[in-house]
C-alpha cells in the first residue's frame, strides 16, 4: 500500500522534518520503492483571479530514500501552505513518471493535487474506460496508467459535470465526500486532496492527523534517528497540521480519521468534517491486512 503525507497550516512552513522520515520508507523502513512525488503551494504576490498560492512539484521514478530530487527537497526549505507528498509501490501500471503521484489537474481556474493509496476495483476500472471511450469523460483523462489517476479524473468529471460554475465552499466539501464514499465503496480509497487555501482528507482505511500548536514541544521522528523542539523554531502563532498514513513520530498523540470519515483542514485547522454514524478504527495490522486482500502492495 502506497503512503501519503500532506501538510497543512496558518503560515508558510518548511515539511523538511516530517519529510526527512517519511522518505526513509520509500525503501528504506519500508518497500515503497516505485517512485515519490511531492507537491507544494506557496504564497504568491503573483495573484491570478482569487488564488493565491502558487505550485512547486517534484516527482522522481528512484525510490525517494535514494533519490537526488529527494535530497534536493530536504535541502531546500520550501515555505508552504499546503503539501502533499506520495511514496509509490506499484499495483497498476509501471514505475515512470507517468504513474507517480501527486497528480495535477486545473479545476475552475485553480490547480488540484490529488494523491491516492488503495486500490480501485476491476468494474470501478472498467466503467471509467467505457465512459473515456464513449466520450463521456470530456473533462479529465488520465495521462498514465494508474487506476489511482483514473478515479481522480473520475472525481474532476462528476464535479464538473454536476457544477456548471464553482459551489461554495460547503456544498463542495458535501460533494467530494459523497464522491468519496463512492469511491471508497469501489475499492480501497485513501486520500488527499488540495486546492491550496484547503486540504481534504478521506479514510477508507488508515489515515492520521497531527496537529501542531503552542505550546511547542520536541518531535522524534520513528523512521530516522532525528529530533526537532519546534519551540524553537515557530512563533505562539503558528498551527500546523500533518497528515499521513501512518504516524511519523514515536513521541506526540497523533488522531485517527476514521473508516469513511471526511475532513476539510484550512489554516491548520479542521473546517468542515463529516463523520460516519457509526466510527470505526483500523488497527494498522487490521489496515494492512485489508490492503493485501484487495491486491495492494504493503
Amino acid at each position: 500500500m502506497c503512503q501519503l503525507l500532506g501538510m497543512n497550516c496558518n503560515t508558510p512552513t518548511d515539511i523538511g522534518f516530517s519529510f526527512a522520515g517519511f522518505r526513509k520508507r520509500g525503501g528504506m523502513t519500508d518497500s515503497h520503492e516505485d517512485g515519490f512525488g511531492i507537491a507544494f503551494f506557496e504564497r504568491s504576490e503573483c495573484v491570478v483571479q482569487n488564488d493565491s498560492t502558487g505550485l512547486r512539484l517534484f516527482h522522481d521514478n528512484r525510490p525517494s530514500h535514494l533519490s537526488p530530487v529527494a535530497d534536493l527537497v530536504n535541502n531546500y526549505p520550501i515555505k508552504a501552505m499546503n503539501v502533499i507528498a506520495h511514496i509509490r509501490k506499484a499495483t497498476q501500471g509501471q514505475n515512470c513518471l507517468a504513474n507517480t503521484h501527486p497528480f495535477t489537474r486545473e479545476v475552475w481556474g485553480e490547480q488540484w493535487v490529488f494523491a491516492h493509496n488503495g486500490q480501485m476495483n476491476k468494474a470501478f476500472i472498467e466503467r471509467c474506460q467505457r465512459l473515456q471511450d464513449n466520450g463521456n469523460a470530456e473533462h479529465c483523462q488520465p495521462v498514465g496508467s494508474t487506476d489511482s489517476e483514473m478515479a481522480f479524473c473520475y472525481l474532476i468529471n462528476r464535479l464538473k459535470s454536476s457544477f456548471k460554475s464553482r459551489p461554495d465552499d460547503k456544498t463542495l466539501f458535501n460533494f467530494l465526500t459523497t464522491q468519496c464514499r463512492y469511491l471508497s465503496a469501489n475499492g480501497l480509497f485513501n486520500c488527499l486532496i488540495s486546492n491550496g487555501r484547503w486540504q481534504l482528507a478521506y479514510a477508507g482505511s488508515l489515515l492520521f492527523y497531527l496537529t501542531r500548536q503552542a505550546p511547542f514541544g520536541e518531535a522524534k521522528l520513528a523512521d530516522d534517528d532525528l529530533a526537532i523542539n519546534f519551540g524553537d523554531v515557530t512563533t505562539d502563532t503558528d498551527k500546523v497540521t500533518i497528515l499521513v498514513t501512518v504516524p511519523l513520530t514515536e513521541n506526540e498523540k497523533w488522531q485517527q480519521i476514521a473508516v469513511n470519515e471526511c475532513l476539510i483542514f484550512q489554516d491548520g485547522e479542521i473546517l468542515f468534517k463529516d463523520s460516519p454514524s457509526l466510527r470505526k478504527f483500523l488497527t494498522i495490522e487490521e489496515g494492512i491486512a485489508i490492503a493485501r486482500s484487495v491486491g495492494a502492495s504493503v
